[in-house]
């Protein structure tokens, strides 16, 4: 399997973990990625600012993975729910696509729909399959109790984004339990995480950070994970800030999923950058079978 991989602005300079952890699990599941450094900013910033800019970038991004026939992986949440957003508008308004397309055509390029976006919990889970996953994993956790977050853009609005059910959704918590951690049940599960708001009512945003982690204690999650950098950023750096700005120290350390399950699958801490984390998560390693997974080292699938 070979696909284009999105990075956006963000993670290449604050979370540059969850690229290196990404790249090293896929790799590790025999998915080949491309770069393509043509490759500009998804258009994020831009939806309630400009329409027609914001979907023009996501279009350019778009026609670049046309033009090497390549399927799209995206790390960010925020970045999936631009695509699936910008392509659903493009559908929908044949004037708009038009227009697009014809500044595209400066650049020799042309959006026609042709290649799908998908996050990085759809291309495990459904491309890559949960039992070539499980496969791989080698030291199944014990014990560990992890708290999954969803995040909004994967879920809302559901009939563009079609990521899973948006009122039950499952797809996480099962690539979680392929790891033999626990997906715990908690109540905020599908709550924001507070991100959008900093900046804008930083109370506000501290109140949805402070009601989710204090859930997710409550129902006796260890770490809490993640596939999303805002909401990792918000349990991670803001987080800390709150415990070290005097606020309550809720101890629950957000973890991304490909570091998570990078770690069961025997990947090196290094490589998946746990150290690089504002909350230390190394901790994690503590669950791990003492001994390998027999019945996984067999496994000679992808």
């Amino acid at each position: 399997m070979k696909l284009a991989i999105f990075l956006g602005c963000n993670i290449p300079i604050r979370l540059r973990q969850y690229e290196t952890a990404s790249r090293a699990v896929l790799e590790k599941l025999g998915v080949t990625l491309v770069d393509i450094p043509e490759f500009n900013c998804c258009g994020y910033p831009l939806r309630n600012i400009d329409l027609k800019a914001f979907v023009l970038s996501s279009a350019r991004n778009l026609a670049l993975s046309e033009r090497e026939n390549l399927n799209l992986v995206v790390l960010c949440k925020c970045g999936y729910g631009t695509f699936r957003m910008a392509e659903y508008l493009m559908k929908e308004n044949r004037r708009l696509r038009e227009e697009v397309n014809r500044i595209l055509a400066k650049e020799g390029l042309k959006y026609e729909a042709k290649v799908q976006v998908r996050h990085l919990l759809s291309v495990l889970f459904h491309d890559v399959g949960t039992d070539a996953i499980k496969g791989k994993v080698l030291r199944p956790y014990e014990d560990l109790k992890i708290a999954t977050h969803y995040g909004c853009h994967a879920l809302r609005p559901s009939p563009i984004v079609q990521f899973d059910d948006p009122v039950a959704p499952s797809l996480f918590d099962q690539l979680v339990e392929l790891t033999g951690a626990e997906s715990v049940d908690w109540s905020s599960k599908l709550e924001c995480c507070g991100a959008p708001l900093l900046g804008t009512n930083d109370a506000l945003s501290l109140d949805f950070t402070e009601k989710k982690l204090t859930d997710a204690r409550s129902a006796g999650a260890h770490y809490l994970t993640t596939g999303c950098v805002f909401c990792q950023l918000q349990f991670d750096t803001i987080q800390k800030e709150m415990a070290t700005n005097g606020g309550t120290n809720h101890q629950v350390p957000p973890i991304l999923y490909p570091q998570l399950l990078g770690l069961c699958m025997g990947l090196d801490q290094e490589i998946l950058g746990l150290d690089n984390n504002d909350i230390d998560v190394t901790g994690v390693q503590d669950f791990l079978a003492a001994e390998p997974h027999l019945q996984s080292v067999q496994y000679t699938g992808a």
